[in-house]
Protein backbone atom coordinates (compact mmCIF):
# COMPACT_ATOMS: atom_id res chain seq x y z
CA UNK A 1 0.00 0.00 0.00
CA UNK A 2 1.76 3.16 -0.79
CA UNK A 3 0.67 6.81 0.71
CA UNK A 4 0.37 10.17 0.08
CA UNK A 5 3.22 12.52 1.61
CA UNK A 6 0.01 14.10 4.67
CA UNK A 7 -0.43 9.92 5.37
CA UNK A 8 3.31 9.14 5.77
CA UNK A 9 3.69 11.99 7.87
CA UNK A 10 0.27 10.81 10.22
CA UNK A 11 1.70 7.04 10.01
CA UNK A 12 5.15 8.08 11.28
CA UNK A 13 3.62 9.68 14.32
CA UNK A 14 1.12 7.18 15.30
CA UNK A 15 4.40 4.75 14.65
CA UNK A 16 6.44 7.22 17.08
CA UNK A 17 3.42 7.09 20.22
CA UNK A 18 2.96 3.48 19.60
CA UNK A 19 7.04 2.80 19.57
CA UNK A 20 7.45 4.77 23.10
CA UNK A 21 4.80 2.99 24.71
CA UNK A 22 6.06 -0.58 23.96
CA UNK A 23 9.58 0.84 24.24
CA UNK A 24 8.67 1.73 28.41
CA UNK A 25 6.76 -1.18 28.95
CA UNK A 26 5.46 0.13 31.94
CA UNK A 27 3.00 3.69 33.38
CA UNK A 28 5.22 6.66 32.63
CA UNK A 29 4.80 10.33 32.59
CA UNK A 30 6.61 12.87 30.54
CA UNK A 31 7.45 15.34 32.61
CA UNK A 32 9.38 17.76 29.99
CA UNK A 33 9.58 17.62 25.88
CA UNK A 34 12.27 19.36 23.53
CA UNK A 35 11.99 18.95 19.98
CA UNK A 36 15.43 18.90 18.38
CA UNK A 37 15.04 20.56 14.64
CA UNK A 38 17.94 18.67 12.41
CA UNK A 39 15.89 17.97 8.51
CA UNK A 40 12.97 16.81 6.75
CA UNK A 41 14.38 13.06 6.66
CA UNK A 42 15.71 12.85 10.27
CA UNK A 43 13.53 14.25 13.66
CA UNK A 44 15.13 14.11 17.62
CA UNK A 45 13.07 14.52 20.88
CA UNK A 46 14.42 14.09 24.37
CA UNK A 47 12.25 13.82 26.78
CA UNK A 48 12.36 13.63 30.79
CA UNK A 49 10.02 10.56 31.89
CA UNK A 50 8.97 9.39 35.57
CA UNK A 51 8.07 6.15 36.23
CA UNK A 52 4.63 5.42 37.51
CA UNK A 53 6.29 2.69 39.80
CA UNK A 54 9.90 2.51 41.73
CA UNK A 55 11.02 -0.23 39.59
CA UNK A 56 14.32 -0.08 38.20
CA UNK A 57 15.24 0.99 35.03
CA UNK A 58 18.49 0.35 33.28
CA UNK A 59 20.34 2.23 30.21
CA UNK A 60 18.57 0.43 27.10
CA UNK A 61 17.98 1.42 23.18
CA UNK A 62 15.49 -0.22 21.03
CA UNK A 63 15.22 0.09 17.09
CA UNK A 64 11.64 -0.54 15.43
CA UNK A 65 10.96 -0.20 11.50
CA UNK A 66 7.43 0.44 9.79
CA UNK A 67 7.53 -0.75 6.13
CA UNK A 68 5.08 1.82 4.49
CA UNK A 69 4.90 0.11 1.18
CA UNK A 70 6.32 0.90 -2.32
CA UNK A 71 9.85 -0.72 -0.40
CA UNK A 72 9.84 2.22 1.71
CA UNK A 73 9.29 2.51 5.76
CA UNK A 74 10.33 4.47 8.62
CA UNK A 75 12.87 3.83 11.23
CA UNK A 76 12.91 4.55 14.69
CA UNK A 77 15.38 4.42 17.70
CA UNK A 78 14.53 4.78 20.80
CA UNK A 79 16.66 5.28 24.26
CA UNK A 80 16.30 5.25 27.86
CA UNK A 81 18.85 6.57 29.65
CA UNK A 82 19.20 6.56 33.59
CA UNK A 83 21.18 9.82 35.44
CA UNK A 84 25.01 9.39 37.24
CA UNK A 85 22.87 9.96 40.44
CA UNK A 86 19.09 8.86 41.75
CA UNK A 87 18.05 12.55 42.06
CA UNK A 88 18.81 13.03 38.08
CA UNK A 89 15.34 12.18 36.14
CA UNK A 90 15.58 9.62 33.52
CA UNK A 91 15.84 10.69 29.78
CA UNK A 92 14.55 9.19 27.00
CA UNK A 93 15.47 10.03 23.41
CA UNK A 94 13.47 9.20 19.98
CA UNK A 95 14.77 9.18 16.59
CA UNK A 96 13.02 9.47 13.38
CA UNK A 97 14.04 8.37 9.93
CA UNK A 98 11.93 8.93 7.76
CA UNK A 99 11.85 7.46 4.56
CA UNK A 100 13.54 10.20 2.55
CA UNK A 101 16.71 9.47 4.53
CA UNK A 102 16.66 5.91 3.23
CA UNK A 103 16.12 7.18 -0.17
CA UNK A 104 19.59 8.10 -0.78
CA UNK A 105 20.69 4.80 -0.89
CA UNK A 106 20.96 2.20 -3.25
CA UNK A 107 18.82 -0.82 -3.07
CA UNK A 108 21.42 -3.23 -3.32
CA UNK A 109 23.79 -1.64 0.31
CA UNK A 110 20.55 -1.45 2.15
CA UNK A 111 19.96 -5.57 1.39
CA UNK A 112 23.45 -6.77 1.59
CA UNK A 113 24.44 -8.04 4.92
CA UNK A 114 21.38 -6.81 6.50
CA UNK A 115 20.55 -7.92 10.33
CA UNK A 116 16.80 -7.96 9.92
CA UNK A 117 14.20 -7.89 6.89
CA UNK A 118 12.88 -4.38 5.37
CA UNK A 119 9.48 -5.54 3.99
CA UNK A 120 8.43 -6.30 7.54
CA UNK A 121 8.04 -4.61 10.79
CA UNK A 122 10.63 -5.33 13.05
CA UNK A 123 11.38 -4.71 17.06
CA UNK A 124 15.44 -5.08 17.92
CA UNK A 125 16.71 -4.31 21.23
CA UNK A 126 20.38 -3.12 21.20
CA UNK A 127 23.19 -2.60 23.94
CA UNK A 128 23.58 0.79 25.40
CA UNK A 129 27.41 1.71 24.89
CA UNK A 130 29.56 4.85 26.49
CA UNK A 131 30.14 5.57 22.71
CA UNK A 132 26.44 5.65 21.68
CA UNK A 133 25.95 7.73 25.21
CA UNK A 134 28.39 10.61 23.88
CA UNK A 135 26.80 10.57 20.83
CA UNK A 136 23.56 11.44 22.38
CA UNK A 137 24.92 14.33 24.58
CA UNK A 138 26.01 15.30 20.95
CA UNK A 139 22.52 15.28 19.78
CA UNK A 140 21.49 17.86 22.72
CA UNK A 141 24.30 20.07 22.87
CA UNK A 142 22.55 23.45 22.21
CA UNK A 143 25.52 24.38 19.21
CA UNK A 144 26.04 27.93 18.41
CA UNK A 145 27.01 27.53 14.92
CA UNK A 146 25.10 28.72 12.12
CA UNK A 147 21.69 26.84 11.14
CA UNK A 148 23.36 24.86 8.03
CA UNK A 149 26.74 23.89 10.09
CA UNK A 150 24.32 22.80 13.12
CA UNK A 151 22.26 20.90 10.94
CA UNK A 152 24.97 19.17 9.46
CA UNK A 153 26.34 18.43 12.26
CA UNK A 154 23.13 16.85 14.71
CA UNK A 155 22.63 14.97 11.22
CA UNK A 156 25.99 13.57 11.79
CA UNK A 157 25.25 12.39 15.21
CA UNK A 158 21.99 10.89 14.12
CA UNK A 159 23.88 8.89 11.52
CA UNK A 160 26.70 7.94 14.13
CA UNK A 161 23.81 6.67 16.33
CA UNK A 162 22.10 4.74 13.59
CA UNK A 163 25.36 3.00 12.65
CA UNK A 164 26.36 2.12 15.99
CA UNK A 165 22.78 0.59 16.89
CA UNK A 166 23.18 -1.43 13.66
CA UNK A 167 26.88 -2.06 14.39
CA UNK A 168 25.53 -3.70 18.06
CA UNK A 169 22.25 -5.52 16.39
CA UNK A 170 24.39 -7.35 13.35
CA UNK A 171 27.14 -8.38 15.80
CA UNK A 172 25.07 -9.78 19.23
CA UNK A 173 25.73 -8.48 22.27
CA UNK A 174 27.99 -11.09 24.76
CA UNK A 175 28.51 -11.41 28.21
CA UNK A 176 31.78 -9.62 29.56
CA UNK A 177 34.38 -12.19 30.41
CA UNK A 178 35.80 -11.82 33.55
CA UNK A 179 38.30 -9.74 33.97
CA UNK A 180 36.86 -7.64 31.11
CA UNK A 181 35.09 -5.37 34.14
CA UNK A 182 38.41 -4.68 35.43
CA UNK A 183 36.91 -5.42 39.30
CA UNK A 184 35.60 -8.46 38.72
CA UNK A 185 39.02 -9.61 38.65
CA UNK A 186 38.86 -9.61 42.32
CA UNK A 187 36.25 -12.51 43.71
CA UNK A 188 35.01 -10.40 46.74
CA UNK A 189 33.39 -7.99 44.00
CA UNK A 190 31.56 -10.83 41.89
CA UNK A 191 30.21 -12.06 45.52
CA UNK A 192 28.43 -8.67 45.80
CA UNK A 193 27.01 -9.21 42.34
CA UNK A 194 26.04 -13.01 43.61
CA UNK A 195 24.64 -11.47 46.00
CA UNK A 196 22.39 -9.15 44.62
CA UNK A 197 21.36 -12.11 42.18
CA UNK A 198 20.05 -13.67 45.29
CA UNK A 199 18.37 -10.67 46.41
CA UNK A 200 16.39 -10.17 43.39
CA UNK A 201 15.10 -13.79 43.42
CA UNK A 202 14.18 -14.22 46.81
CA UNK A 203 11.98 -10.82 46.84
CA UNK A 204 10.22 -11.32 43.38
CA UNK A 205 7.02 -9.56 44.92
CA UNK A 206 9.20 -6.71 45.84
CA UNK A 207 10.71 -5.02 43.08
CA UNK A 208 14.64 -3.16 44.04
CA UNK A 209 15.28 0.19 42.60
CA UNK A 210 19.32 -0.06 41.99
CA UNK A 211 20.10 2.38 44.60
CA UNK A 212 18.32 0.62 47.22
CA UNK A 213 20.27 -2.82 45.61
CA UNK A 214 23.27 -1.17 46.36
CA UNK A 215 23.17 -0.20 49.37
CA UNK A 216 22.57 -4.15 50.44
CA UNK A 217 25.53 -5.19 48.55
CA UNK A 218 27.90 -2.17 49.45
CA UNK A 219 28.90 -1.47 46.11
CA UNK A 220 28.51 1.17 43.73
CA UNK A 221 25.59 1.87 41.42
CA UNK A 222 27.64 2.39 38.13
CA UNK A 223 29.75 -0.72 39.31
CA UNK A 224 26.77 -2.74 40.16
CA UNK A 225 25.12 -1.99 36.75
CA UNK A 226 27.97 -2.86 34.61
CA UNK A 227 29.07 -6.12 36.58
CA UNK A 228 26.02 -7.37 36.39
CA UNK A 229 25.67 -7.05 32.88
CA UNK A 230 28.90 -8.54 32.88
CA UNK A 231 27.84 -11.40 34.83
CA UNK A 232 24.50 -12.68 33.75
CA UNK A 233 24.06 -10.66 29.83
CA UNK A 234 21.02 -8.95 31.60
CA UNK A 235 20.52 -5.40 32.97
CA UNK A 236 19.05 -5.62 36.27
CA UNK A 237 15.85 -4.46 35.33
CA UNK A 238 15.75 -7.49 32.69
CA UNK A 239 17.08 -9.83 35.18
CA UNK A 240 13.87 -9.12 37.69
CA UNK A 241 11.71 -8.72 35.15
CA UNK A 242 12.24 -12.67 33.61
CA UNK A 243 12.18 -13.78 36.97
CA UNK A 244 9.06 -12.18 37.61
CA UNK A 245 7.08 -13.49 34.48
CA UNK A 246 8.30 -16.70 35.34
CA UNK A 247 6.61 -16.99 38.38
CA UNK A 248 3.65 -15.52 36.98
CA UNK A 249 3.41 -18.47 34.36
CA UNK A 250 3.88 -20.52 37.32
CA UNK A 251 0.88 -19.01 39.63
CA UNK A 252 -1.14 -19.15 36.22
CA UNK A 253 -0.31 -22.45 34.71
CA UNK A 254 -0.03 -24.63 37.43
CA UNK A 255 -1.94 -23.25 40.37
CA UNK A 256 -4.39 -21.62 38.29
CA UNK A 257 -4.52 -18.46 40.27
CA UNK A 258 -6.69 -15.71 38.69
CA UNK A 259 -4.05 -12.50 36.64
CA UNK A 260 -5.70 -10.29 39.60
CA UNK A 261 -4.32 -12.35 41.95
CA UNK A 262 -0.43 -12.63 40.19
CA UNK A 263 -0.53 -9.12 40.00
CA UNK A 264 -0.77 -8.88 43.26
CA UNK A 265 1.13 -11.52 44.88
CA UNK A 266 3.81 -10.63 42.73
CA UNK A 267 3.64 -6.78 43.59
CA UNK A 268 2.49 -4.76 40.22
CA UNK A 269 1.09 -1.51 40.46
CA UNK A 270 -1.96 -2.50 38.57
CA UNK A 271 -3.26 -5.31 36.49
CA UNK A 272 -3.02 -3.33 33.08
CA UNK A 273 1.13 -2.98 34.36
CA UNK A 274 1.19 -6.41 34.61
CA UNK A 275 -0.29 -7.20 31.46
CA UNK A 276 2.06 -4.89 29.55
CA UNK A 277 4.99 -6.70 31.19
CA UNK A 278 3.60 -10.25 30.81
CA UNK A 279 3.29 -9.66 26.65
CA UNK A 280 6.58 -7.80 26.62
CA UNK A 281 8.65 -10.76 27.60
CA UNK A 282 6.63 -13.62 26.88
CA UNK A 283 4.71 -12.22 23.46
CA UNK A 284 0.97 -13.10 24.76
CA UNK A 285 -1.77 -11.75 27.51
CA UNK A 286 -1.95 -13.18 31.09
CA UNK A 287 -5.19 -14.01 30.35
CA UNK A 288 -3.89 -16.44 27.15
CA UNK A 289 -1.98 -18.24 29.07
CA UNK A 290 -4.95 -19.33 31.47
CA UNK A 291 -7.29 -20.09 28.29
Amino acid sequence: MNRTAPELTKYAADDHSVAIARFLGRDVRITDITHISISKQVSVERMEVQLATEEPADDTGMLYLYPIGGNRYCMQLCYLQTGDTADEPLRLYSIRYLPDFFDQFPAEVLNAGRPFRFDETTEQQFSVCSKTRALLQQVEQELTAPPLIRSLQYTESAIQLLRRALECITVPFVSCQVPACRFLAYESERDKITEAMRILEENIDQPQTIKDLSRKVAMNECYLKKGFKAMTGKTIHEYQQSLRINEAKKLLQQEGRSVTDVANILGYSSISHFSTAFKKLTGMKPCELLA
